[in-house]
């Protein structure tokens, strides 16, 4: 069994497809004996990626783009989360979007992430940044549920399943965006994957496999859901009929394009790197790796 370390985004949803080819043992399968390592910092996840602590990451797609256009070797090779499945959860009380003027919102980063969704969103409700509103940089999902609830935030971007257990506890949704958005992505540093064909290869089957097994298979998304995150099996039920609908996962595994443009569009209002709105999304998507495993299963 040959040893791969992919590196993900805390416990959240997002990681089901990986999650479901280790309990599935698709990987297996492959020769793969696949670590997952679940990290609370959105920017560790490709870093780690960078100086070699992971082969692969779940990452937040537009770290790739900086990391590109900063003259790195990392590069999108498959989807993860290609629409965005969140809900804009707020305290109850908070009436609508104009509601949160003068109010805190939880983000993952302020250098990428959540906080270009959130500028977007609330910009065309008239509310502009900083001016309107404060954004507090406290990491993903979990991390922004805990201060939901403990009213250190009045109000951050929530995915299936905790904004339907936000719902249950009394909290208001603002508005659920479901538009082509590439919020995370398969990501490896292409030095890496030059070097390591066969591997590469091998684990890209078992996660080709992986993401027709979800869309197919509800009762192990269920048991991994339960497993991994510790929710019950009604939010596990109500997060796969959410991202099975909404088609969130690409069932082909694929990145989107549309989603990649849409990400680079919205990211600009962050001003890191004002000119990526400028680029094309297929300069950072290199199919040919799933298209290769894809021809030899």
């Amino acid at each position: 069994m040959d040893r791969l370390t992919l590196a993900v985004v805390s416990r959240n949803y997002f990681n089901m497809p990986a999650w479901l080819g280790l309990h599935g043992g698709l990987f297996a399968a492959e020769g793969i004996d696949l670590a997952i390592d679940h990290i609370e910092g959105i920017e560790e996840v490709n870093d780690r990626v960078r100086d070699g602590r992971a082969q692969l990451a779940y990452g937040v797609t537009e770290h790739v783009i900086l990391d590109a256009e900063a003259g790195g070797h990392q590069a999108i090779i498959g989807g993860n989360v290609n629409r965005l499945p969140f809900s804009l959860v707020a305290r109850a009380g908070i009436d609508g979007i104009a509601g949160l003027r003068g109010k805190r919102i939880g983000v993952s980063s302020l250098r990428a992430g959540s906080s270009s969704l959130i500028m977007r969103m609330l910009a065309a409700h008239g509310l502009q940044y900083p001016g309107d509103y404060e954004l507090v940089a406290c990491g993903p999902i979990l991390a922004r549920w805990d201060l939901l609830r403990s009213g250190g935030i009045d109000a951050g971007l929530q995915g299936a399943p905790l904004n339907h257990m936000a719902l249950d506890q009394g909290f208001v949704s603002l508005a659920e965006p479901r538009d082509d958005f590439q919020f995370t992505s398969l990501d490896v540093d292409t030095r890496w994957a030059a070097a390591n064909r066969d591997l590469l290869l091998r684990f890209l089957r078992g996660f080709l496999r992986a993401h027709e097994r979800f869309y197919t298979d509800r009762h192990l998304a269920r048991q991994v859901a339960m497993a991994e995150s510790g929710v019950e099996a009604r939010y596990a039920d109500s997060a796969w009929d959410e991202y099975t609908q909404g088609e969130i996962f690409p069932r082909d595994a694929e990145a989107s394009e549309a989603g990649v443009q849409a990400l680079i569009e919205t990211s600009a209002l962050i001003r890191d790197l004002p000119t990526r709105a400028r680029t094309r999304a297929e300069d950072y998507i290199d199919r040919s790796w799933l298209a290769e495993a894809r021809a030899s299963l």
